[in-house]
């Protein structure tokens, strides 16, 4: 049940093929190499056209090697990680570079959207994990009391990030990267790609990243999954040379009702239900990630003025009851 959200059903060669680990496609007579696998938790894959084998192989390889350098910087399960090393301790010196770069752009995030995105979060997570894995757990959640508590510790001005040390300002402070590090690795995959001269890829490492093309020419084709229905999907979207990533709080949910899942609103500390989903298309999929998780918590009324900050944003959103918002209109 604690599953990273996953959403996004991918259409990135042809309907109905099998993604499996390295295995030689055809489309429209070009070769694909297709890996799957798991990256940070979240189904990830990687379509790479290329008429050679032995080279698309390498490429995948070196994908990887990335994916499991940035595994070691931002995971919240691997005890090694840097990440985990700044939660457990309260600060962190000589920390890595990416771990700087990308709290620096998730604070800027949260000035952005009001603090809607907060990375600071995961005490809220640890409690509302713990409350539910308790025997005869009450269905009606954590105390108003723990709540509060919890709540208390969650403010991304009280975290502090200079390029030699990273340090929380209270203790009980920690950070999780979940509604953010999934596109920023893949990010760094597409680009170590393209600095490769790969022009034509599409990269799920739990966000999705288009370059170029399908190899057909036409673009890549995602599937956005039915809200209530995982194993269907709503409609198709067109992606070329851009990104998209959709959060919603039914992909992780801690009790078996769905009331109380992992998108949690910083302001109040409680779980966001205002949307079943929302999918952002944006440049990047560090924003897109990152917008998809803020605009999780906040009403309708907030979101267009989050929008209008990112020029060339979309954002799909799906009410509970069906309906389709799509901003800007």
């Amino acid at each position: 049940m604690l599953n990273r959200r996953r959403f996004l059903a991918i259409g990135a060669v042809a309907a109905g093929l099998s993604l499996l680990p390295h295995r030689l496609l055809r489309a429209d007579g070009v070769p694909v190499r297709v890996w799957r696998g798991v990256a940070l938790g979240a189904d990830a894959s990687l379509s790479i056209a290329h008429p050679d084998p032995a080279e698309a192989d390498r490429l995948i390889a070196l994908s990887l090697e990335e994916v499991e350098r940035l595994e070691r910087v931002f995971s919240l399960y691997r005890p090694d990680s840097a990440l985990r090393r700044l939660n457990r301790d309260g600060r962190l010196d000589d920390p890595p570079a990416d771990l700087v770069r990308l709290l620096s752009e998730a604070a800027a995030f949260g000035r952005a959207t009001g603090g809607a995105f907060d990375p600071t979060v995961q005490p809220l997570w640890q409690l509302y994990a713990g409350h539910f894995e308790r025997a005869n757990a009450d269905p009606a959640g954590p105390p108003e009391s723990a709540v509060r508590a919890a709540r208390a510790l969650v403010d991304v001005r009280a975290l502090r990030v200079e390029p030699d040390r990273i340090a929380f300002a209270a203790g009980g402070m920690a950070v999780t990267l979940n509604g953010i590090a999934q596109g920023y690795v893949t990010d760094r995959v597409t680009e170590r790609l393209k600095a490769q001269g790969i022009g034509n890829v599409l990269v799920d490492m739990g966000e999705l990243r288009a370059l170029g093309h399908h190899p057909s020419g036409r673009p890549w084709t995602v599937g956005l999954a039915d809200p209530k229905n995982a194993e269907h999907s709503t409609e198709t979207v067109d992606l070329t040379d851009g990104a998209m990533a959709t959060s919603g709080g039914y992909g992780t949910q801690f009790d078996a009702a769905g009331r109380f899942t992992h998108l949690f609103d910083p302001a109040n500390g409680a779980c966001a239900a205002q949307w079943l989903a929302v999918t952002v298309q944006a440049p990047d999929a560090t924003t897109a990630d990152a917008l998809s998780t803020a605009l999780s918590v906040v009403p309708a009324e907030r979101a267009p003025a989050i929008l209008a900050a990112y020029p060339g944003v979309t954002a799909r959103f799906t009410h509970p009851d069906g309906r389709i918002l799509r901003l800007p209109a």
